[in-house]
């Protein structure tokens, strides 16, 4: 189970920054989302998923849920929300001001803008 989930978020940290390098303002949000659930993937694997544990310390149960990896992955949601947000209406400034949706304000056949 372990290398399935490092599998997963290698494949999804490779995917994002694949994108994230990419020169149009589209593929680099989407590369940045992919990301950030890499990273939250990341976050919530490391916590120890425990199954069956109450999430408060109980005297009667054996364990608990540690919350900490829970908190921290709701944070980086609310987080990677408002980033992607804010991403999107600064490229469609950007597609509005320079005409075209090229990362470097570069159009099709290389002139600057």
């Amino acid at each position: 189970m372990e290398a399935l989930m490092s599998a997963i978020v290698g494949v999804l940290t490779a995917c994002g920054v694949y994108l994230m390098l990419r020169g149009r303002t589209f593929p680099v949000v989407l590369g940045l989302t992919l990301l950030t659930y890499a990273v939250n993937l990341f976050l919530f694997s490391s916590g120890r998923l425990a199954i069956g544990v109450p999430p408060i310390i109980q005297e009667q149960a054996s364990g608990y849920a540690d919350p900490l990896p829970q908190a921290l992955v709701l944070t980086a949601i609310v987080i990677s929300f408002a980033m992607t947000a804010f991403v999107i209406m600064l490229s469609l400034k950007a597609r509005a001001e320079l005409g075209n949706d090229q990362v470097d304000g570069r159009s099709e056949g290389g002139e600057v803008s």
